[in-house]
């Protein structure tokens, strides 16, 4: 971001164009990532067969790619659409769910990861494994706490090239020399499910919008999860609640209302 804009005037920026996000993410995900981001104020579509793809990806805004749910054919669609996203220079985010599972799920998100992703998102378990680090998780729950990632998330980015996120309690972002925690949310927030497949796609809708700063994109993007999520929290007595009223506050967050409540930390 430049020196005059906010959190909040990408927020706004970002409802007024409605980016279009190519999300190829798992079923579990579908339905709740499609209406973060209609709260949020980005426009979804779920986009993963490979005959279509890769031209899908030419004119979107930006395209994220979820593994949580793998078949050989939705990982030929993964590739289709990151070519297409590639050759039309538009940024792409990777959430690389349970990576460490099974060799099938190494040997994709190696594949994957090859490919240059813009923003690689995860929660600490798998930034840690994906740096080559030993992670105390088994599924796509994180063991570890995100404080423990850092070094790995740093290590990451580095390598790659890219700018990672690492969400959990508190945030954080780096692009391998600068780094910032996000601060908020709620602990209601993974009794939900797919949530964090939901942040990643809200990731791209604000990548979308600032292809030149993907680092300045990722902050504001959880800055919004966080500050809504914390809100929400607040409200609800229960996960149930949480998770209509997640919705309800995504689309009650205003550019003002982020500005104001937003706790970001540069380290």
């Amino acid at each position: 971001m430049t020196k005059a804009e906010t959190f909040g005037t990408l927020l706004d920026e970002m409802r007024a164009t409605a980016p279009l996000v190519q999300c190829i993410t798992n079923y579990v995900a579908m339905n709740i990532a499609a209406n973060v981001l209609l709260a949020a104020g980005g426009s979804p579509a779920m986009v993963h067969a490979q005959e279509e793809a890769g031209e899908f990806a030419g004119f979107a805004g930006a395209l994220t790619v979820n593994i949580g749910t793998l078949s050989p054919t939705w990982v030929d669609g993964m590739k289709a659409a990151i070519g297409g996203a590639v050759a039309a220079r538009r940024p792409w985010v990777l959430d690389p769910v349970a990576h460490f599972a099974t060799g099938f799920r190494r040997k994709v998100t190696a594949d994957l990861l090859a490919l240059g992703p813009t923003v690689v998102r995860g929660n600490a378990s798998e930034i840690i494994a994906l740096a080559g680090g030993v992670s105390s998780a088994r599924g796509v729950d994180s063991r570890d706490p995100v404080e423990q990632a850092e070094e790995a998330a740093r290590w990451l980015a580095h390598k790659q090239r890219c700018i990672v996120a690492v969400t959990g309690a508190t945030d954080l972002v780096t692009d391998g020399n600068r780094a910032t925690r996000i601060e908020g949310g709620s602990p209601l927030m993974p009794k939900v499910t797919a949530l964090g497949c939901s942040l990643t796609c809200l990731v791209g809708a604000y990548a979308a919008i600032r292809p030149q700063d993907p680092f300045g994109a990722t902050v504001a993007a959880l800055t919004h999860f966080a500050v809504a999520g914390e809100q929400a929290g607040k409200q609800s007595p229960g996960p149930g609640s949480f998770a209509v009223g997640f919705l309800d506050l995504l689309a009650e967050v205003d550019g003002v209302m982020l500005d104001k409540l937003a706790r970001v930390v540069r380290l």
